[in-house]
């Protein structure tokens, strides 16, 4: 007869991370500089534009271009947006610190939130920076210009999409393998 073994499942703990406000903000402040700098390079974003033979091909041209110049629309539509603000410029530096709570407290953040020894959710703190941004949208009277600088921001990418030939543009592995290019290679053997 052998002997019965009782096998206990491992027990899994959370480890407690403890990051300082200003250790949590300077990387976010790294992240956020990582992300801009996945943009295209402006000579490449600005080359190569022509009108499209038709409407599929402009349709295949704005899709492409959206996918490889993300980064470059995301800023492009962001300055727009501040300049629709450069009439006030108390407001924009209001907004601009909105947009940085934004970038640092939610998008950029790693570890899990902390006020006075509490963990925040990600909802509390969805909602808390909604609530603060309309405050801000709503005292600064600039909804309608902000909306304004948005949508010319909005325009002009969607042009540029439009013009710009995505021929010749350079793809990396995960781009290439996001959109179907290439498929999962096996090692040989």
């Amino acid at each position: 007869m052998s002997p019965s073994h009782s096998v206990t499942p491992p027990t899994y703990t959370s480890i407690p991370i403890s990051v300082s406000g200003s250790d949590a903000i300077t990387r976010s402040i790294k992240n956020l500089n990582d992300a801009v700098s996945r943009r295209r390079h402006w000579p490449e974003f600005a080359s190569s534009l022509d009108r499209p033979d038709s409407f599929s091909a402009a349709l295949t041209r704005i899709r492409t271009n959206a996918n490889h110049f993300r980064v470059n629309y995301l800023l492009l539509i962001g300055v727009c947006g501040a300049l629709s603000l450069i009439g006030s410029p108390g407001w924009l530096v209001v907004t601009a610190a909105v947009v940085g709570l934004w970038l640092v407290i939610y998008f950029f953040r790693e570890d899990p939130l902390e006020v006075w020894g509490h963990h925040v959710s990600d909802w509390a703190v969805l909602v808390g920076l909604g609530l603060v941004s309309v405050l801000v949208v709503w005292a600064s009277g600039g909804l309608g210009s902000v909306l304004l600088g948005l949508v010319v921001g909005l325009v002009l990418c969607g042009v540029h999409g439009l013009l710009r030939n995505p021929e010749g543009l350079f793809l990396n592995e995960n781009d290439a393998a996001s959109q179907g290019l290439i498929g999962p290679t096996s090692p040989s053997g």
